[in-house]
């Protein structure tokens, strides 16, 4: 049965002499399909069988058994990072942080997700803070969403900082120890949560120590909570 559908080669791996096995992933979830002859350089699958191509992909599905890529429409090559090692290293680690996550919940829809994610970075968007904002947008759907928004103890709004330990945020009032985030850092990781990664439309952030603290809180809070290192 021929189906059509819109995907991101998350991972390539060769198959005999000249052929490929594709993971892609889709609003469906993973599929792997085989691409026959896509090695050789007169091969019509060559310039859609490669990693990071994001494109509209046209296969005989097969419920049981590899599926085989019959052709592609070319969406975006995500040329600027694959050229970027910087944006390809964040581009690389956005994708094994959603493998991470599908390990937990395979039955989630984190295509779009990843999309934005991808398309922002090969767009020229630092790509240090957009993967931060995935590291946050991604708690949620592990079930472990901060709420940076009320005290842990008292639901005061006047908070002060986060604490990593119980984990909550603390007011002025309840708090007695632990470190104490910059203000922008904790309201950016609130705006992380809701934002719409496809209507970034500029990124401001140039303080070097609420960078260092973003980093800080999602390498903490991941391996505290969540069991997925990254």
């Amino acid at each position: 049965m021929k189906k059509n559908v819109e995907g991101i080669v998350i991972n390539e791996t060769n198959y005999g002499e000249t052929s490929k096995i594709l993971n892609i992933l889709t609003n469906d979830g993973y599929i792997s399909v085989m691409s026959k002859g896509s090695r050789t350089m007169k091969s019509k699958l060559r310039g859609i069988s490669m990693k990071l191509i994001y494109a509209e992909f046209t296969i005989n599905y097969k419920e049981k058994g590899m599926s085989i890529l019959v052709e592609g429409n070319l969406i975006n090559s995500l040329k600027n990072i694959m050229t970027d090692f910087q944006k390809m290293t964040y581009a690389n680690k956005s994708i094994n942080l959603v493998k991470n996550v599908l390990k937990e919940n395979n039955e989630l829809n984190l295509f779009g997700v990843l999309r934005d994610v991808l398309l922002k970075i090969d767009n020229g968007f630092n790509p240090q803070i957009i993967y931060a904002i995935l590291e946050t947008k991604l708690l949620t759907y592990l079930g472990v969403k901060p709420n940076f928004s009320e005290c842990i103890n008292c639901s005061s709004k006047d908070i002060l900082t986060f604490n990593l330990k119980y984990p909550g945020s603390v007011c002025h009032n309840c708090y007695d120890s632990g470190y104490i985030f910059e203000k922008n850092t904790l309201k950016l990781l609130k705006l992380f949560q809701s934002v719409d990664i496809n209507k970034i439309d500029k990124l401001n952030i140039t303080s070097n120590k609420v960078i260092e603290e973003l980093d800080f809180f999602l390498k903490e809070y991941y391996e505290e909570y969540t069991g997925i290192y990254v």
